[in-house]
């Protein structure tokens, strides 16, 4: 019995000692910094470069939905203009996460950032401080036309001194950013100078992945580093919505006849069905930017839908509760 005993304590002894040591670890790497280069990128006063960043920002790029506060979220679902002034929450596995002040304010926005440091994370993922921003952004395959009319738009949005609260990490977000959360923007990678619109599923391509992200919510993620682990485009279930206890299976798009959510869909069913808005409270679907977006634009996406590899992969209803 006494050797059990010591035993037993010897082992509660190294457990502690390595909770420890994790914990001492884990600590240290909090404030973790990486190098990326910063773009040769800069804003424009040309009218049809702001307008163009205009677009991307308010419709298919949809950094309206996310850079507004809660208190703001009806009127952007009605269509109306919404400060940019963050504060949005995200209730994540990591913790609680608040969407940044984008407007032009020196200290509580981003007036103070130079084209390059704004170029630099929209690109690689890498905020002006080194740190590495969560892949809520994944703009890195913009053209540098694209890069430069969103940076030329955001110059315009009127300065708001709105203050966003701190982003509530747990421990779990805590282990997660000292081992697991990475810049995900390759700097290896070659984009394009410019990108020219048409209805080709080519440009669909373009904007559906670069732009829109519709892979982001439409691929099943590991929510703890963003990497994908499902096959493209083929549904996520059970993905967390904006409502809490709430999740949605986001719908197979692929053209699969037995499990494709499209399958009876033609252009015109697609292209109302952005028309109309959401369904569902708490949708993670950002419905009231998609919209904004042109006949061609959304006729190019449809052509870049049709054209995937037909996964077979059932999702089940859109709405789910993950409270069961």
């Amino acid at each position: 019995m006494r050797s059990i005993k010591r035993n037993l304590l010897r082992a509660a002894a190294i457990i502690a000692m390595l909770a420890i040591a994790l914990t001492l670890v884990v600590a240290g790497r909090q404030h973790l910094t990486y190098e990326a280069p910063y773009p040769a990128v800069h804003a424009s006063t040309d009218s049809a470069l702001i307008a163009r960043g205009g677009y991307l920002v308010n419709g298919p790029a949809h950094c309206t939905g996310c850079h507004t506060d809660d208190a703001h979220e009806e009127a952007y679902l009605r269509g109306e203009t919404v400060p940019l002034r963050g504060g949005h929450s995200f209730e994540l596995p990591v913790g609680v996460v608040h969407s940044r002040n984008i407007t032009g304010d020196t200290t509580h926005g981003i007036g103070a950032l130079s084209d390059a440091e704004i170029a630099r994370t929209l690109r690689y993922g890498v905020g002006s401080d080194g740190r590495a921003v969560l892949d809520f952004m994944p703009f890195y395959e913009l053209s540098d036309a694209d890069l430069a009319a969103i940076i030329s738009y955001l110059r315009t949005v009127r300065p708001d001194a709105t203050p966003v609260p701190q982003d509530e990490i747990n421990a779990v977000g805590r282990i997660a950013k000292a081992f697991l959360i990475k810049p995900m923007g390759a700097q290896d990678h070659e984009r394009p100078a410019d990108v020219q619109p048409d209805t080709t599923a080519a440009y669909g391509a373009y904007l559906a992945n670069s732009i829109a992200n519709c892979r982001g919510c439409h691929t099943e993620r590991d929510l703890t580093n963003g990497s994908f682990i499902g096959q493209p485009y083929a549904g996520w279930k059970g993905m967390q919505g904006d409502a809490p206890g709430v999740a949605f299976n986001t719908p197979n798009l692929t053209p699969d006849t037995r499990t494709g959510h499209l399958r009876d869909w033609d252009f015109d069913v697609f292209r109302m069905r952005f028309r109309a808005g959401p369904r569902f409270t708490g949708s993670p679907m950002p419905w009231a930017s998609y919209a904004r977006m042109s006949d061609d634009d959304l006729k190019a996406i449809w052509n870049y839908l049709r054209s995937l590899p037909a996964i077979d992969h059932e999702t089940g209803p859109l709405l789910a509760d993950d409270r069961n």
